[in-house]
């Protein structure tokens, strides 16, 4: 039996793409496992009494090391802040190719607590600042000073001792562009190097609040026990910044996506399941409840999302446990096809990604495939026709044109780069100034436009001859071409409307990064926990595939 993709026109809906949860494919995810058999070492910590101070991490195979440097840095109450204007944060790191040098850790300590203010070098690939967690990182010091562990229900309410604000990369403020890696097999997945940064930055709390613990009282501390950090990540606060990502880089959206429907598709075409591939799903599936219900979140629209998802799974189970026929063949698909018809699209995502689990065949060829060479889609194909763009446009975009861009609900919203800290931001384009500096990510908006143009020229007219004429539209007619060549390329829907949820946007990306507790604090930000259940640098060798459900 083949089984098709599912159709671009319904999976590449905003509300349907904001349902997507953490799978196998999920960067942090590949990443464990591709670094699992390089040596991990703690190469310097210097930290005083309070915690403060520098330290290195590193991973090393053969001839090729990857270190993180760490500065740790005092700072009043006040001046702690997750919002990007900030400009002092607890602790800043970088990620340096290869082994730093006294002179590069000197010159680095000038710059790196400096973030966007300071300078890099080609030396160093990610840049990232964070924001101790305080009332918890203050609880755990004490606790272990004091020779007893934290209390284990208070740290999973939080689930990590420190959070994020930015992890920047790819040529920012004078970090290593992308060419000069790109072709590493070891980092050949998306956002590799992040993930890196932000798994040794995990390391480095745990073994600050063991150093403070230790300097406050020598004799009575303890260290923190590694079941309770392995239940520890590294916090995340997300805001817009992230959502237009997903619309400038159309090619690596489609092969995100793509990867995962392949993988669906070709466990949905499994004609016999082996028992023990549908115990891994099922036992998958029941444990990650206990992880789902340790959400904590004060967003009324998240509480709803987290209902109805424990609510369906628990409907999911019963119809497991009771109705479905394990003798039958592609259980997978009728597991699939029962899901479709009788779920709601985040409990129909959750268990396409728990469908994933016992799959590393499947899985595994599809990881390399992740990351996309943009170049090679840039050029535009001048010599194409006019009929051909139409008919394209037609196909893809059929949604899309059913839109009325004169009616106020539509085209209500404007993105645009705030002049604070040139993060993206949206604007209320009848009650907000500014939309004369709008960004171009209405691409729906854009599209509808183009077609309008195409449809009043000749079928013969030559692309090249036509951007002559409309040269403002390039961008929008480059989209289309790579439409044609990858069909997940392009969201199907309307980034300006009125019903426009960002927060969507935010957790299509985030879903692929492989984070968990989603806590939105507005329709336009939220907190999220990444590597929590992890297993340790130490531990990487031989470590559990299905950790995230222990």
């Amino acid at each position: 039996m083949e089984i098709k993709l599912r159709d671009p026109k319904f999976l590449m809906k905003l509300s349907k793409l904001g349902s997507f949860h953490q799978s196998k494919l999920s960067f942090l995810r590949s990443f464990l496992k591709e670094f699992k058999d390089w040596r991990y070492s703690r190469d310097l910590f210097q930290l005083n009494d309070k915690g403060f101070g520098r330290a290195i991490y590193s991973f090393t195979k053969e001839k090729k090391t990857y270190s993180l440097i760490c500065f740790a840095n005092e700072i009043k109450d006040e001046e702690r802040s997750d919002r990007v204007i900030a400009t002092k944060w607890d602790a800043a790191f970088t990620l340096f190719d290869g082994i730093p040098t006294k002179e590069d850790v000197d010159r680095l300590s000038n710059n790196v607590p400096k973030q966007e203010v300071g300078r890099l070098s080609y030396k160093e690939l990610t840049l990232s600042r964070a924001n101790k967690s305080v009332r918890l990182f203050n609880h755990v010091v004490e606790n272990l000073s004091k020779g007893q562990q934290p209390d284990k229900e208070y740290l999973s309410k939080v689930g990590y001792l420190y959070r994020t604000t930015a992890v920047y990369g790819s040529g920012k403020f004078g970090l290593a562009d992308r060419f000069r890696i790109k072709n590493r097999d070891e980092i050949c997945g998306p956002f590799r190097l992040e993930m890196m940064l932000v798994y040794l930055v995990r390391q480095f709390t745990f073994d600050q609040v063991n150093h403070i613990a230790k300097s406050i009282s020598p004799k009575n501390a303890v260290e923190l026990d590694n079941n309770i950090s392995r239940t520890l990540g590294i916090g995340n606060s997300t805001g817009l910044g992230m959502a237009p990502f997903i619309v400038n880089h159309p090619t690596l959206l489609n092969n995100w996506i793509i990867a995962r429907e392949t993988v669906l598709k070709k466990i949905r075409e499994i004609e016999k399941v082996s028992k023990n591939d549908l115990d891994i799903f099922y036992q998958c599936l029941i444990k990650s409840l206990k992880n789902i219900t340790s959400w904590h979140t004060d967003s009324e629209f998240q509480k709803e999302k987290i209902k109805n998802l424990i609510f369906d799974l628990k409907k999911f189970i019963k119809f497991m446990k009771d109705e479905f026929n394990f003798e039958n063949s592609y259980q997978f698909n009728n597991i699939y096809m029962w899901a479709e018809e009788n779920l709601n699209d985040e409990c129909i995502e959750y268990i396409v990604s728990m469908m994933m689990e016992p799959y590393d065949k499947i899985v595994d060829p599809l990881v390399s495939k992740m990351s996309s060479n943009e170049e090679k889609y840039f050029n535009i194909p001048v010599e194409r026709t006019i009929e051909d763009l139409r008919n394209i446009i037609e196909k893809n975009y059929s949604e899309i044109l059913k839109i009325d861009f004169n009616k106020e609900e539509n085209n209500k919203n404007f993105w645009f780069i705030s002049k604070n800290k040139e993060e993206p931001r949206i604007g209320d384009r009848y009650i907000d100034d500014g939309s004369n500096l709008e960004q171009p990510l209405a691409i729906a908006r854009d599209i509808k436009k183009l077609y309008e143009i195409v449809f009043t020229k000749k079928n013969s007219s030559k692309i090249g001859k036509f951007l002559l004429d409309n040269n403002h539209l390039r961008h929008v007619v480059r989209r289309v071409f790579i439409s044609e060549k990858c069909p997940y390329a392009e969201i199907q829907d309307n980034t300006i409307g009125s019903k426009l949820m960002p927060i969507d946007m935010l957790r299509l990306k985030l879903s692929f990064f492989g984070a968990i507790k989603f806590d939105p604090r507005s329709d336009k930000w939220l907190r999220i926990c990444m590597f929590q259940g992890a297993p340790l640098p130490s531990e990487l060798s031989n470590f559990d595939n299905y950790w995230m459900y222990n």
